[in-house]
């Protein structure tokens, strides 16, 4: 156990990533809407990202490189390669940029739900303190550039987290052969579609698969060390998604429908279950904001040095000016209540686009004995692996028409 332990790596940072006030939001409405009736969507989810999360540690830790410096060597034809590496870019840092004006707001909502919120009036503009508080906290973090103290304090956040959620859950007292029946008896309610699309959306997400490969070859270099990976990864994905699900458990117990985030989810329960219910899932909403908030920037300075064929030093430069410019826009975009509406819009339509390309690549590279050796993907993996790749497809398609409709 104490082995383990000291080998906890990305895998809680990677949950952390996707565990945003994104998914809290789309997992409250799912359980205030079909009750339990979706939990099944989450499992899918959560082998899905297991799978794929798996492959990018591997690659990451055989081959001591980024996922996107291997993008950039291993196309060889210069028109695909610009093409990949505009998309990646564009998919990655600007929809970043625009995610984290959300993850900086979440962990807002949460706040505001204990205290009341102090706002600073300049020249007849509003600014909301408490997202510069949050992006100062995440700004330290990322600036003292030691992975070990960036891994604990998320680490440490995580668990704060999944307990915040967990309890809040418990307290509802659930039905649990509802809960079983939710979980293994695939059901699709009316109107239930773009809610299932986008709870595996938000667990299934490409910037992850960028960080996941770069963080594992900062923890570890031997391929001995292969058997820790794919056990930190299972352990954390895992308990992100039960994260997840406590969230729609948590929401199935609201009798209204006039619920449309978390930080209502939590006034919700107050009266029906005491304040401590309040209290614990805005400690939650809190920590996946300031997660999320972290992880963003340092995903996107990862990618694009990845692309550009810069030295991913958590020290240099280069660096530091692509989170420093991301979490500025999103404390900017936060303090002054501005809602990026069509570039978040880009986003999803770019991240609609990348998720089945990026599987696809990882897919490619996981077989070329070149890159990987022996540690290359099985029959098993790769079958695996091209029901997600179909899968991704079908989302990515899902989530472009959604926007342009």
């Amino acid at each position: 156990m104490i082995k383990w332990f000291k080998n906890i790596g990305p895998g809680p940072l990677v949950a952390a990533a996707f565990i945003g006030p994104g998914t809290v939001t789309l997992c409250t409405i799912a359980g205030v809407n079909f009750g339990y009736a979706l939990l099944w969507a989450m499992v899918l989810s959560v082998i899905a990202t297991v799978v794929l999360q798996e492959m990018s540690a591997r690659l990451g830790i055989v081959s001591q490189k980024g996922l996107s410096e291997i993008i950039r060597t291993e196309i060889s034809n210069p028109v695909i390669r610009g093409l990949a590496i505009l998309l990646i870019l564009s998919a990655i840092v600007i929809g970043n940029a625009a995610y984290e004006a959300g993850n900086i707001s979440g962990g807002v909502l949460g706040l505001e739900t204990i205290i009341e919120n102090p706002t600073l009036e300049i020249g007849g503009l509003s600014i909301n303190l408490l997202s510069f508080s949050i992006g100062i906290i995440a700004f330290i973090l990322l600036y003292i550039g030691n992975y070990k103290v960036l891994e604990k304090t998320l680490v440490s956040l995580v668990i704060l987290m999944s307990i915040a959620f967990l309890i809040t859950a418990i307290i509802t007292k659930p039905n649990l052969s509802e809960i079983f029946k939710g979980v293994f008896v695939p059901k699709f309610p009316e109107n239930s579609i773009l809610t299932i699309i986008g709870l595996i959306g938000t667990t299934v997400v490409p910037y992850n698969l960028f960080l996941h490969a770069s963080l594992a070859k900062e923890k570890w270099q031997h391929t001995d060390d292969l058997k820790f990976a794919r056990k930190d990864t299972i352990i954390a994905v895992v308990l992100g998604g039960i994260v997840s699900m406590c969230i729609i458990i948590s929401a199935a117990a609201i009798q209204t429908q006039d619920i449309n985030n978390a930080a209502d989810l939590a006034k919700g329960l107050e009266p029906l279950f005491g304040s401590f219910a309040k209290y614990f899932l805005a400690i939650g909403l809190f920590a996946a904001g300031i997660t999320s908030a972290i992880t963003a920037p340092l995903a996107a300075a990862y990618v694009a040095s990845g692309c550009l064929g810069w030295k991913s030093n958590l020290k240099s430069k280069k660096f530091r000016a692509v989170w420093i410019f991301i979490l500025s826009l999103g404390v900017l975009f936060s303090s002054l209540g501005i809602k990026p509406i069509e570039i978040i819009k880009f986003a999803q339509v770019a991240n609609g686009i990348l998720l089945p390309i990026i599987a696809g690549f990882l897919l490619w590279i996981m077989n070329k004995k070149s890159v990987l050796g022996d540690f290359k993907n099985t029959k098993l993996q790769n079958s695996i692996g091209f029901i997600i790749l179909a899968i991704t497809i079908f989302l990515g398609l899902k989530s472009i028409f959604k926007v342009f409709n």
